[in-house]
């Protein structure tokens, strides 16, 4: 399927159904794609200033696929580009940098156009120096937007970022040269942690965990005001559940591999409550996985026309979801 191909069907596509259901692709040649008609509301982006569109697309999902016939990433990340998701998430660590190999494909030719971010899950300088200038490669830039230390776990010792050869001089000095533009921290294995990351170190922006399931509460309430309070940019992922999207109606209410960061629920909600919900709290955006253009375009429409959900239609959920 061609670029103009790819397009048109973007515009035929039902919004009905949820987030994880393939795509079957019909042709639809010459037509206007009807997301690019209306724009997705922004926030800004905490302290940073930004502003930033409330959907981003994740780097994991579809973007870290290699191409194919059927599906090549690069069209994906257009098609959202063109739709006005401006904000593209990624890292060195997504299947071995292929989701910032698909993302480059784009940026070589419309860098000017994305507030683009990536991760490190080096903890020193030296680490953190390499990884970088291999995300560069693969992206075809010079410059990340927000460049964010990854995956901080529990038991993990956040003092050593700091020392004469930790992660956070790296950051400082890619910061000083102009090769990042701002600094930031994600992890979703404890809000604990986080919160202690937050308080020793002067992160731009946090990438956490925000949905209505039970043990995400204390992300929800704790790790949220405490980078509120901040003035940070608060960013959250795993809307649907992270993994295969347990939470929204239609996909497997069991996630398959077992991973621990992955949630589950006994009852699931649409996907579309789902993204209603997260923006509803007190965040800057909201980073997605898509792997089609089904679900690019139930996103699109969660985040563009909907309005988010009242307190008592969040707590209703949270119970349901327990």
């Amino acid at each position: 399927m061609n670029r103009r191909e790819f397009m048109g069907t973007l515009a035929t596509i039902s919004v009905a159904g949820s987030a994880g259901l393939s795509l079957g692709l019909k042709e639809a040649k010459g037509t206007v794609p009807a997301v690019r008609q209306s724009r997705i509301p922004k926030r800004i982006l905490g302290r940073t200033g930004v502003e930033v569109p409330v959907l981003a697309i994740g780097g994991v999902a579809g973007m870290g696929m290699k191409p194919t016939k059927e599906f090549h990433p690069a069209e994906l990340a257009i098609a959202a580009l063109d739709s006005g998701i401006t904000y593209f998430d990624t890292a060195a660590s997504y299947s071995n940098g292929q989701s910032e190999l698909n993302y480059g494909e784009v940026l070589a030719t419309r860098r000017n156009e994305v507030f683009l971010t990536s991760k490190t899950l080096q903890r020193t300088y030296d680490g953190a120096m390499r990884d970088i200038e291999g995300s560069l490669k693969r992206l075809q830039t010079d410059h990340i937007d927000l460049y964010q230390l990854h995956s901080v776990t529990e038991k993990e010792d956040i003092t050593i970022w700091g020392n004469p050869d930790g992660v956070m001089k790296a950051f400082q000095k890619l910061r000083d040269e102009k090769v990042i533009r701002f600094i930031g921290v994600t992890g979703h294995e404890s809000a604990e942690a986080m919160n202690r990351a937050i308080d020793m170190y002067e992160f731009d922006t946090i990438l956490t965990t925000f949905n209505p399931v039970a043990r995400r509460k204390l992300f929800r309430e704790s790790v949220l005001h405490n980078a509120k309070s901040k003035n940070m940019g608060i960013i959250a992922m795993k809307v649907m559940g992270g993994g295969g999207g347990a939470l929204a109606a239609g996909n497997p209410p069991v996630n398959v591999n077992g991973n621990w960061y992955w949630d589950e629920t006994t009852r699931q909600t649409d996907a579309a409550t789902l993204v209603r919900y997260v923006l509803g709290l007190q965040v800057s955006c909201a980073v997605i996985g898509m792997k089609s253009l089904k679900e690019l375009e139930i996103n699109l429409t969660a985040a563009r026309d909907m309005k988010p959900l009242t307190r008592k239609e969040q707590i209703n959920l949270e119970n349901m979801m327990t």
